[in-house]
Order: C-alpha cells, then sequence, then structure tokens
C-alpha cells in the first residue's frame, strides 16, 4: 500500500457524478472491484464516453487515498482546483445581466461548514464566493463531498485582506451586509435587491472587528431559544434565500 496522501482529490458518488458533468479535467478515477449497484454504474459510463482512466482497486487501497473517509468505492483524482479572481465573479454577473450577488466568508475554518454554504450557495444563485487566505477552510476533497458536486459550479476567489477586497467591491457599485448578533435589525428589514455582498462570519466570533467596521450595514437573525447562535451554513442559507426571496 502507498504511503501517500492524495490532496487534489474528489470522493463521493454525487461529488464525483458533478465533477463528470461539469466537463473539468480529470486525471485518474479509481474505482472499488466487486459488484457494483446503482450510481457507479453510471459513473463508470460517463468517465467512459470522457475517455477517462479508469483503475480498479480494492477497498483498503481507496481507504488509504480518501481524506473523508466515506468515498463510498470512488475517488477522482484532479488538477489542483482552479480559484477565480473576485473580477471573475463581477464579470459572470454582468454576463447574466443580473446584479452582483456575492458571499463573503470571514473565518469559517470547518471545510464541512464551507461545503455546505457552497452547496447552499448554488442553489440561491449567488455569483461567487470569497475566502481569505488565511485562517480560513480552503477547497479540499471535504469540501467538494459535503458540497455534493456544487463547488464544481460556483466561482471562488481566495484575497488576502477582505477589508481591502470589501473596499473594492464598494467602489464596483456594491452595498456590504453584515451579519451581527448585536445588530438593531433583522436580515428580513433591509432591502437586498441590488448589488450585494452578504459577509458570513465563524459561529464562535462572528465577523472581524475590521470587516465589520467596513460593512454598510449589519443584521442578525432572530433567536427565540435559549442557543444564541446558529450554524454558520445555517445562517448563511437563511440570509441568502432571503435574498433569493426579495428578488423573485
Amino acid at each position: 500500500m502507498e504511503d501517500k496522501t492524495y490532496e487534489d482529490i474528489i470522493e463521493g458518488r454525487n461529488a464525483v457524478i458533478e465533477l463528470l458533468k461539469s466537463g473539468k479535467d480529470i486525471n485518474k478515477l479509481f474505482i472499488q472491484k466487486g459488484e457494483r449497484h446503482g450510481s457507479i454504474n453510471e459513473i463508470i459510463g460517463m468517465a467512459k464516453k470522457q475517455k477517462v482512466v479508469i483503475v480498479e482497486v480494492e477497498k483498503v487501497k481507496l481507504d488509504s487515498m480518501s481524506n473523508t473517509k466515506s468515498h463510498q468505492g470512488v475517488i477522482a483524482i484532479v488538477p489542483p482546483f482552479e480559484y477565480a479572481e473576485v473580477e471573475d465573479i463581477l464579470e459572470y454577473a454582468k454576463l447574466k445581466n443580473e446584479d452582483p450577488f456575492i458571499v463573503m466568508l470571514d473565518g469559517i475554518e470547518d471545510p464541512h461548514n464551507l461545503g455546505s454554504i457552497i452547496r447552499t450557495a448554488e442553489g440561491a444563485g449567488v455569483h461567487g464566493i470569497i475566502i481569505s487566505k488565511r485562517r480560513a477552510a480552503q477547497v479540499n476533497a471535504t469540501v467538494s463531498k459535503t458540497s455534493a458536486g456544487a463547488v464544481q459550479y460556483m466561482k471562488i476567489a481566495r484575497v488576502t485582506n477582505l477589508s481591502d477586497t470589501i473596499k473594492d467591491l464598494k467602489e464596483a457599485g456594491l452595498w456590504i451586509y453584515g451579519t451581527d448578533t448585536e445588530a438593531p435589525k433583522y436580515y428580513s428589514q433591509e432591502n437586498l435587491k441590488g448589488p450585494i455582498c452578504l459577509i458570513i462570519g465563524s459561529e464562535g466570533f462572528g465577523i472581524s472587528r475590521l470587516v465589520k467596521e467596513n460593512a454598510d450595514v449589519l443584521v442578525n437573525i432572530p433567536m427565540k431559544g435559549k442557543i444564541e447562535s446558529l450554524n454558520a451554513s445555517v445562517s448563511a442559507g437563511i440570509i441568502m434565500y432571503e435574498v433569493v426571496k426579495q428578488r423573485g
């Protein structure tokens, strides 16, 4: 057994199916030997049509390669994830003739949260996500699997300084909304129809002080129970779909 960690991999049946649908490059596809049922046959058929190299291996081999430990009998080796530029996200909104709808993540370190946010953002029509290069989850196998393959369709930009990026977005005409548990207004009381960037912070610390100071408006989500905050991906989903609702 090789003692090797595969960083640039996509694993899990749904994630690999979406990867194949996206048409992105796949270096090699590892399939577990043995009986095959359900979607694994669809994966093999799609891979053969696209002339992807398929290698049959024992389960123990996939277990050693897997980062998530839930590979479901299939792992794709892929080139490194291609991050977008913020300008690419704005251009994408322009091409769709839509007001930019961007989500910025401040301090989201859990790859499961990042994957869940990407999945919801793709469904909500978000044009792109901005993350920090430091102290933040990056796109990896866990993120891809948790996103159910949505990462293949989402433009994700990494930036060195979130505050500087906020200033650039303001110059591009976007209105910046930050989430804060102490904010006096609920998210549903704001007009979210124009060009916006929605900032989601970590569960424990929220958005950082400098990022908060650069936001145009701070909003909160009403909490009626004893728990003071929601999971970051849940908070993001609630507000993203308020944008969807308001934009019709």
